[in-house]
């Protein structure tokens, strides 16, 4: 089998630059219409986390450098570097600035906003960000893309390039999106199923990552060194990644079950008032 080596040609090089000038533009024009939505909210007087932009601007930032500057190491540990960050590090930071709340909130009563929330609670979109689906397309884009000769044909096609990157970052984003569930959404997962779903997306990254450790993917060559330390640096980062999405889920089956207490204890206190009012007006 011909080992294609992963210094991509200038077709593909030309096709790089483009889509990393469109990607600084996209994650720019994103960062600033969402700046600009929280600052109207804040001047009306409603509430809205400072930590929200902070994580929204983080996360345009971290995959423009993703996609546009170059990692220290060698040519596949740079590439897990990107991946990390496109698929795993910017969908979490966008998640977390809860983008879909903040346009609800931004938006004025009208066909636009009715329309965004009848797409965002719309069948199809309910199917897409169930926390099994979401899974499945996750891990089935890695295999695809390291136990096939996908990767290495990456770097003789330009197009199939560019639809790899779009769709680790999408595939990301969705399945962030899909287990953390702090935007409204149709269908509210239990916390089981998407604690579930995320050990997992952990076990099927860590398989993959020792995989490589050992065996590169097909199609391409990779120094032993280079393969070794982008493997570890799979499962270790995706490991990070995986416990940041677990603290989130925990909190919120913290804050739940504080608010479920609270309810109890407020329905236990009214009626023992009542029945002291009882109490008192049969004495």
């Amino acid at each position: 089998m011909r080992q294609v080596h992963v210094h991509p040609g200038a077709a593909v090089t030309q096709w790089g630059a483009t889509v990393e000038l469109s990607a600084a533009v996209a994650a720019l024009a994103a960062a600033v219409v969402y700046l600009v939505t929280a600052r109207r909210l804040r001047r009306r007087g409603d509430t809205w986390p400072w930590a929200r932009d902070a994580a929204f601007i983080s996360g345009c930032g971290a995959m423009t450098w993703a996609m546009s500057a170059e990692p220290p190491g060698g040519p596949f540990t740079r590439h897990m570097a990107q991946h990390l960050i496109v698929g795993m590090v910017a969908p979490l930071l966008l998640v977390l600035a809860r983008p879909l709340t903040l346009a609800l909130r931004g938006l004025a009563p009208g066909k636009v906003r009715r329309g965004l929330l009848r797409a965002a609670h719309s069948g199809p979109v309910a199917v897409l960000l169930s926390p099994p689906v979401a899974a499945l397309a996750d891990v089935a884009g890695l295999w695809l893309l390291y136990r096939t000769g996908l990767l290495a044909a990456t770097h003789e096609h330009p197009v199939l390039h560019v639809v790899t990157h779009t769709h680790v970052l999408a595939a990301g984003l969705i399945f962030t999106f899909s287990v953390c569930q702090l935007d409204p959404v149709r269908r509210r997962w239990s916390l089981a199923a998407r604690g579930t779903a995320v050990l997992t997306v952990g076990a099927a990254h860590a398989v993959l990552a020792k995989g490589l450790y050992g065996a590169p993917p097909p199609g391409t060559a990779f120094a032993t060194g280079d393969l070794r330390t982008g493997a570890q640096l799979m499962y270790y980062g995706g490991d990070l990644i995986e416990i940041a999405l677990a603290v989130t889920i925990a909190v919120q089956w913290y804050g739940a079950t504080g608010r479920a207490h609270a309810r109890r204890s407020g329905r236990g206190r009214g009626e023992d008032l009542a029945a002291g009012a009882v109490a008192r007006s049969d004495g």
